[in-house]
């Protein structure tokens, strides 16, 4: 992905033409056959006065998207921009790398000034661009939603570029709509066992490729106190497997904006069969969820990620006491940053949710057979839609408070259709069938096809009641993708809630990595040759993340641990004042060392950086303990501001939390990142301080 940031602003000639997304600016270009009007109400019908095809409807935005010649396209929106109907008529945009990714835009940007800003400035910036303050961005200080009013002269794009080069704004993004897409669409016929919760192995079943549920369930079968939020395309509530005193909690339908979330579509059998794997009901017929005591919150999502979609879904989880949150979808992108709003939303759920213990946020990896966060040489692709060094990135997946789960098969081997790199760990699922790349909808249709047959079960789950859904009865046994593998880790999870329900959102997830099997599959993927199926030295595997999960152990292990309540007996205190370069837009970084002699448990932790750049909104800071893994300490979220002094607690960066009860004696390190080109800066100094 070309990146084009720097501190001062965007060059004139790209005004129009750059996204600012995340920390970064990405490249767009006007769609040629297509644009979008907003009505001036809901009564207004803009298909009568706009002279092209209307093709999509987008509600949260209101929009509606028309196609017409390409020829006619400036002429079309000229005559939409003079009708009485119309409050405003914008370009779809496609992002430069990566066409088949439409954007649209909203009436909204979100800007996030220096913390020395008072209202007064705010309210002038604001009304010098035809902004109207609409709320603030919970979590982000200084930080607000305006929207557009008739006297904006601007799109949000161009607005949220000028705005940059500000110095009194850190950050602003405009609010963008795309797709949202799940990960996979099965759709044959039963199968009568569900060989991914336990099994002694038979005919394309290995031994060693379930989750070992039945130990775990006799520790705990769920308890309705924990509630796990599905999220997705609707749901099949009349479903056996749903029913019960207590089963469900909490629905809302964000699509219908009512509190019925049902499929309304042919296609939408997404959401039950996920919810199926989760939390299906014991009922003594049909099919058994990996949590079946647990409750269940359907969440039906509107099909497209925004920002304010995105909070909107994550804050009813929050407030309405989801303890975890599965989320079986990702954006139609193939590279897509999280905007500033959405990390913001998924922070609050990891933090501020449970009571401040923080949801547990699962996501699938995706079905690509790409990194989530990297580059591959891409050829093969039809009409080459794709070519050369192209760089996959899924936000979502790469948040720091997200676990991100891979799909391994019925043979305990990679499914060739998962994504890989930097995922949390991985759970069973089906593998792909023949030609599974084209029959996906959204960016993976046209990749390159897999066309041999590859061993591997589906996965039994419900489905909707009759025949509306993938198969002609009450239950599919052909679901798969990483879309099934995400849930089984959520139903783990809620599992070992049940078993523990003080452990924070980070302690599950250590409590996950570090009971996984480690299963291995060293022969190459049937598509691009790679072999990543083993473990490094911190027992990590780029297909596998920490192993398959495991759930009688993670249950076992969350059971046994005790928060250790007693204070620290002793203060260790360290100090770095060698002052480092920080290498420009190099993913390895630099690292600051902090040995610590004494031996005992970390029971207290703060981190005091000292940190000058050119642009703060290039950098990650992450702290490195002896035992290896990296906790993420600063985001990319300090836009243009320039010095960074602050200290890291337990309290401010519940990430830490995951260091308790660690060893401390070893070598610490200070991790800093430059993500992006141009600007530079430097490391002064770090202070360690441990109770242990």
């Amino acid at each position: 992905m070309t990146n084009y940031q720097s501190a001062s602003g965007v060059p004139e000639e790209s005004v129009g033409s750059i996204l600012q997304r995340g920390g970064e600016e990405l490249a767009l270009e006007k769609v040629s056959d297509r644009f979008t009007v907003r009505p001036t109400s809901q009564a207004a019908d803009v298909t009568q006065s706009v002279p092209a095809e209307p093709t999509l409807e987008i509600p949260k935005a209101d929009l509606q998207e028309f196609i017409v010649d390409p020829s006619g396209r400036d002429k079309a929106m000229q005559a939409a921009r003079a009708s009485e109907d119309v409050a405003f008529a914008s370009h779809v945009y496609q992002l430069k790398e990566n066409p088949q990714t439409l954007v649209y835009l909203t009436d909204q940007v979100t800007i996030q000034f220096a913390p020395s800003v008072e209202e007064e400035t705010r309210n002038a910036i604001a009304s010098e661009h035809g902004l109207q303050l609409l709320k603030p961005v919970n979590g982000i200080p200084n930080t607000f939603v305006f929207h557009l009013t008739p006297q904006a002269t601007e799109n949000p794009v161009k607005i949220a570029n000028r705005l940059m080069g500000r110095k009194e704004v850190l950050t602003a993004e405009p609010n963008i709509v795309v797709r949202q897409e799940q990960h996979y669409r099965p759709k044959d016929s039963l199968y009568p066992q569900q060989w991914y919760l336990n099994n002694a192995g038979a005919n394309q079943v290995a031994a060693s490729s379930h989750i070992s549920v039945e130990k775990a369930w006799d520790i705990t079968r769920g308890v309705r106190s924990v509630v796990v939020a599905v999220t997705d395309d609707g749901f099949d509530l009349n479903h056996p497997d749903f029913q019960g005193a207590g089963k469900i909690v909490a629905p809302k339908d964000f699509k219908d904006q009512d509190f019925l979330p049902l499929s309304g579509e042919e296609d939408e059998n997404h959401g039950t069969a996920c919810a199926g794997v989760a939390v299906a009901e014991e009922t003594g017929s049909g099919i058994v969820g990996v949590a079946p005591g647990c409750a269940f919150m359907p969440l039906r999502t509107t099909g497209f990620l925004d920002d304010e979609s995105i909070e909107q879904l994550f804050e009813w989880a929050i407030q309405n006491g989801a303890s975890v949150i599965s989320c079986s979808w990702g954006p139609a992108a193939v590279y897509f940053p999280l905007s500033l709003r959405q990390r913001a939303a998924l922070t609050r759920a990891a933090t501020i949710g449970r009571d401040r213990k923080g949801c547990v946020i699962v996501f699938a990896a995706g079905n690509a057979n790409r990194p989530i966060s990297g580059t591959i040489n891409e050829q093969g692709w039809p009409n080459n839609l794709l070519k050369g060094p192209t760089q996959w990135l899924g936000g979502f997946t790469v948040h720091p408070d997200v676990i991100t789960v891979s799909a391994c098969t019925s043979l305990s081997k990679k499914s060739a259709y998962s994504n890989w790199g930097n995922v949390t760990i991985s759970a069973p699922s089906n593998n792909a069938p023949p030609g599974m790349w084209f029959e996906q909808t959204g960016y993976i249709s046209t990749a390159p096809e897999v066309r041999t047959a590859l061993p591997g079960l589906g996965v039994l789950t419900a489905d909707r009641l009759g025949a509306a859904g993938y198969s002609s009865n009450n239950f599919t046994n052909d679901f798969g993708g990483t879309s099934s593998a995400c849930p089984v880790v959520a139903g783990v999870a809620a599992l070992v809630l049940s078993a523990n329900p003080d452990l924070t959102a980070q302690e599950v997830r250590r409590i996950l990595q570090q009971t996984a099997d480690k299963i291995v599959d060293p022969g190459p993927d049937p598509q691009l040759a790679f072999r990543l199926g083993t473990y490094d030295v911190n027992g990590y595997s780029q297909w596998f993340g920490y192993g398959k999960v495991n759930a009688f152990k993670a249950v076992q292990a969350a059971k046994e641990q005790r928060v250790q309540q007693s204070k620290p007996s002793q203060v260790l205190n360290g100090r770095n004042n060698n002052s480092l370069a920080i290498p420009d837009d190099n993913p390895q970084g630099i690292t600051s060392p902090i040995q610590v002699p004494q031996t005992g448990s970390v029971r207290d932790i703060q981190i005091g950086v000292n940190i000058e750049h050119s642009f703060l909104g290039d950098i990650e800071v992450s702290l490195i303990p002896p035992t290896g893994q990296t906790v993420l300490l600063q985001g990319r979220t300090l836009g243009s501001a320039t010095q960074l002094q602050g200290t890291y607690t337990l309290q401010n960066t519940p990430a830490l939390k995951q260091l308790l009860a660690s060893p401390a004696a070893g070598v610490w390190h200070l991790l800093v990142v430059d993500y992006a080109q141009l600007d530079t800066g430097t490391v002064k100094s770090w202070e360690l301080t441990l109770g242990i």
